[in-house]
């Protein structure tokens, strides 16, 4: 490790390979390569903090799966960092496949191994972190890494700052910075820092020099942007972080209806700074928008920010949804995005409510006349499928769904609540781990990987997703402290977590906050079931969201393991009856 504390290869690995990795890591210092793993934890500063720092700063990530590795959040946490900073090298110790998305990567079996260099498998894995760390194959011991440049030009995308005055526009400068990175993505040649990672820097001062050694990019994005009724004002620069200077920088004043103008002359400019020559097929990707209307765009950008930060069981915010894309789809009746933010919101309100009336399929199927690879779409369907009980076909389209778009929030999200509702924990578990990155706001993808983790008896897992949770809570508590959705989901982690009186305090403010939010019920169910040990009144709150909710309700408290301790009780039984029953007479 040098003075700044970057290491050159960061090894993951579940606490039962721990001699593995310390064969591992032997042989890879004896090559000359600074190592680190988590026996290198200093014990005066947060676990997570210096995992994410080293993590970020290395040149290349070493998982070594296990039948351990693939149960651990940690270690798929930190395979899909690599993954999507393009330095991830992968091998099986045991024989046991990578979960998905990485056992779509090469991954050679490394079963009974014992430090021989010469091992053909391990030569292949030699040989990718020698093209990762020193941009070549093998090298000889001590080669410094300075020796070698990058293989290819690579680029983090900052936040655009909103500078309009007002919080409620944060929608729209979020919106144009992901469709920047969407679009630069769209260039082989080009090397993107995912959304994930780079929203993580949001509303932090940033020094393009420092940044670019952490996440080992040749340049950074930065911008800003101020709307102001119909005008609107971008500024955006290209900064290479080797020194710290400007390549390129440009300011457009102009009219909102010229957004879409605006971005594919950023993504064109950005492109020719960096010389590269795009693909005629990458020029069409880029300049392809899913409207023309600058104003269906807005209000679609608009809608997906409530979906982002709404709340879960409040009802309102799928109707506003709704509502908004509807305006959209007047405004552009072709426009296959706004179609499908619908479909997901019609779903919603019609699975988990129990609305009758509302139906997003028919929106699903329209979006995807107008466009068949939409990976949304794709996954409503699947919803709507596994409510037929056609699950092999719903199964069929939640692959689909996230072959088609791996890092949509929407997909993962659907995917998850799908596979969970068929007992399907560990694929579950893998969607609402990806969501929970995509979006670090979103306390309930992680409240629901504590709870498929706890079925599947990883409480290591449990544990450390409730405390992602908790910290998800406790930052959107100090933006809304009546946030009543927020405050019951961290009453379920504070359960877990072991601090049972705050944890029936929450609960029961929670209550008192927003009585008739059944979702909100459901969750704080769940912690009297577990470790609260009152399962009288949880019973009593699962009865009462039953009367409340729909057919995937009743689907997801059968499933829920965290009601698995309520099994025993023929109240519980005769309740679950009750509720298929009069859904039945309902149909």
């Amino acid at each position: 490790m040098d003075a700044t504390g970057s290491v050159e290869i960061f090894i993951s690995y579940a606490r039962s390979c721990e001699q593995h990795a310390m064969r591992i890591a032997a042989v890879l210092e004896e090559q000359g390569y600074t190592v680190w793993w988590d026996e290198d934890l200093p014990a005066h500063r947060p676990y997570s903090e210096v995992i994410e720092e080293r993590l970020r700063s290395s040149r290349a990530v070493l998982v070594i799966w296990s039948a351990g590795a693939v149960r651990s959040e940690w270690v798929r946490a930190e395979a899909d960092a690599a993954r999507l900073m393009h330095k991830l090298v992968q091998l099986s110790i045991d024989g046991v496949l990578p979960p998905m998305p990485f056992n779509q990567i090469q991954c050679p079996a490394l079963d009974g191994w014992a430090g021989d260099r010469e091992d053909r498998k391990w030569r292949k894995i030699e040989a990718s972190i020698a093209e990762l760390v020193r941009g070549t194959g093998p090298v000889a011991p001590h080669q410094r890494p300075s020796e070698v440049s990058p293989a290819k030009q690579s680029v983090c995308v900052l936040p655009f700052v909103n500078m309009s005055g007002d919080l409620d526009q944060e929608y729209f400068s979020d919106g144009i910075t992901e469709d920047l990175i969407t679009d630069l993505s769209k260039v082989s040649a080009l090397g993107v820092i995912a959304r994930n990672t780079s929203f993580t820097f949001k509303g932090r001062a940033i020094e393009a020099r420092s940044l670019g050694r952490e996440l080992r990019v040749t340049h950074i994005v930065e911008g800003s942007v101020r709307k102001s009724g119909g005008r609107l004002r971008i500024t955006a620069q290209l900064i290479d972080a080797s020194i710290g200077h400007h390549l390129w920088a440009e300011r457009y004043d102009r009219e909102l209806a010229d957004i879409f103008d605006i971005q594919d002359e950023i993504s064109h400019a950005i492109v020719d700074a960096l010389k590269i020559k795009l693909l005629p097929a990458e020029r069409t990707a880029i300049e392809q928008r899913g409207t023309e209307n600058a104003d269906a765009y807005n209000l679609y950008l608009m809608a997906r920010q409530h979906w982002a930060v709404g709340n879960d069981g409040d009802w309102d915010r799928e109707e506003l949804i709704i509502r908004i894309c509807e305006r959209a789809i007047d405004i552009d009746p072709s426009y296959a995005n706004a179609w499908a933010l619908m479909a997901i919101a019609q779903t919603q309100i019609r699975f988990r409510k129990g609305r009758k009336d509302v139906d997003g399929l028919p929106s699903a199927e329209r979006a995807l006349e107008l466009n068949p690879h939409l990976a949304e779409a794709h996954a409503v369907r699947a919803w709507s499928l596994l409510e037929q009980e056609r699950a092999d076909e719903a199964n069929e389209e939640v692959a689909t769904a996230l072959r088609l778009d791996p890092e949509s929030w929407e997909v993962n999200r659907v995917a998850g609540k799908v596979l969970f509702l068929q007992g399907r924990l560990r694929e579950a578990a893998t969607c609402y781990a990806k969501a929970s990155e995509l979006m670090e706001a979103d306390y309930s993808a992680s409240g629901m990987l504590e709870c498929c983790y706890r079925g599947l008896g990883d409480l290591e897992g449990s544990r450390r997703a409730a405390q992602m949770t908790l910290r998800r809570v406790e930052k959107a508590l100090v933006n809304n402290p009546r946030d009543a959705a927020a405050m019951a989901n961290g009453a379920g982690s504070l359960a877990v977590l072991g601090d049972h009186r705050k944890a029936r305090e929450w609960a029961e403010s929670a209550l008192s906050l927003d009585p008739h939010n059944y979702i909100l019920r459901a969750n704080i169910a769940c912690a009297f079931a577990r470790e609260l040990n009152d399962h009288e009144r949880a019973m009593d709150l699962v009865e009462d969201t039953l009367i409340h909710l729909g057919q995937d309700h009743v689907r997801h408290v059968a499933h829920d393991p965290d009601f698995k301790a309520l099994h025993q009780y023929p109240r519980f039984i005769k309740i679950l009856d009750d509720a298929r029953r009069r859904l039945a007479a309902s149909k």
